[in-house]
């Protein structure tokens, strides 16, 4: 039976076990879809990624995301991990890589310090920005088990918005009101059944605006139809969030940047640096694009990048072994750090790494 390596990363956090999980499988040749969706399952984490020989060679791999359910076309901290397990698993990495995925082609920057040691990635989203179909703000609030009153309409109207992965958007009145939601699944199943846009996928994010300042923000984001009850850190969805909020601010030519927490009310939280650019060309082609960051304390709210690029796993961390089907593990290691932001993009932040292999 044939051995297949990965390693797994904590997303957007400095420390361990806190921000979004991802596993990461170096090499997938030989896996089938049928594969890949068992394999995800079975780490029943957010994303699971498979890195694939690219169809174009003058890209550098083909990248395909499972959920536990499904595959995406496309996802932020998916994206920067597996970008970061690459450059530092490969001796010679270059200054970017080029990921196709179903939403197109991923950009993903390698970041390195002064002494040239990888310390993070940064991607560009698929796609600018694009806003879909309204959703009553009343279904909102079902899904969300909240009052009609804690979703705000001031802005904008919850509405689907997407730079290569679509997700419902959706204002609340405050930081109570956030800590308060709780995913309906009955709701949910039955929106998606009203509404064609939500049949296949229905991802919703909420925000709250962290007093009262428009660029401070905390999300929470839930998908349970497709077995995410509640996403420690969304990168595609904030990049989204991100573009959505630059987009409805005045002017043709706008660049503007979001401080956003997640995963606070899960135990797992995270801290994403956004920021998002509105161009015009000719007063009405409108292209608005997403950043998402994470970095050093002290620089703007980034986060803290001591200790955490490591050629070997913490002390006192024994990296584990896991077996598919039967067969040896045997374990790998690989780096893990933290990234930067993008164009219209979703970064992500590995803090430690906790490898192995299947058989």
């Amino acid at each position: 039976m044939a051995s297949y390596e990965f390693v797994t990363v904590d997303v957007f956090t400095n420390q361990r076990f806190g921000g979004n999980p991802l596993a990461v499988f170096p090499n997938a040749t030989g896996l089938t879809a049928s594969d890949m969706q068992s394999i995800a399952a079975e780490f029943n984490l957010s994303e699971t990624t498979f890195v694939l020989p690219p169809d174009n060679p003058k890209n550098h791999a083909r990248v395909r995301i499972f959920t536990r359910r499904h595959e995406m076309p496309f996802a932020g901290h998916p994206n920067v991990g597996t970008g970061f397990v690459l450059a530092c698993q490969d001796p010679n990495p270059p200054e970017h890589y080029t990921f196709e995925e179903i939403a197109g082609l991923v950009r993903v920057h390698i970041l390195r310090d002064a002494n040239h040691t990888i310390t993070g990635a940064r991607i560009s989203a698929p796609q600018s920005l694009t806003i879909g179909d309204a959703i009553p703000t009343d279904v909102i609030a079902a899904c969300a088990g909240l009052e009609l009153d804690d979703i705000l309409t001031t802005a904008h109207t919850p509405l689907i918005a997407s730079v290569g992965a679509p997700f419902v958007i959706a204002e609340v009145a405050s930081m109570q009101a956030l800590a308060c939601a709780e995913p309906d699944i009955a709701a949910f199943r039955d929106a998606a059944g009203r509404f064609e846009a939500l049949a296949t996928r229905f991802g919703l994010h909420l925000y709250t605006r962290r007093d009262g300042d428009a660029t401070r923000l905390r999300t929470r984001m839930f998908a349970p139809l497709g077995g995410t009850v509640e996403d420690p850190a969304t990168g595609s969805a904030n990049a989204a969030l991100s573009a959505l909020l630059t987009s409805f601010a005045p002017g043709d030519d706008v660049a503007l940047h979001y401080e956003i927490e997640q995963g606070v009310e899960m135990g797992r939280p995270s801290v994403l640096l956004g920021g998002a650019r509105k161009t015009a060309e000719g007063g009405r082609d409108r292209n608005h694009r997403g950043e998402l960051r994470t970095g050093d304390a002290g620089d703007a709210g980034n986060l803290d990048r001591r200790e955490v690029c490591r050629t070997r796993p913490p002390a006192g961390m024994v990296p584990s072994q896991t077996r598919f089907g039967g067969g040896k593990s045997r374990c790998v290691v690989c780096c893990a750090a933290d990234a930067g932001g993008g164009e219209p993009s979703t970064d992500a932040s590995p803090a430690f790494p906790r490898p192995a292999k299947v058989a």
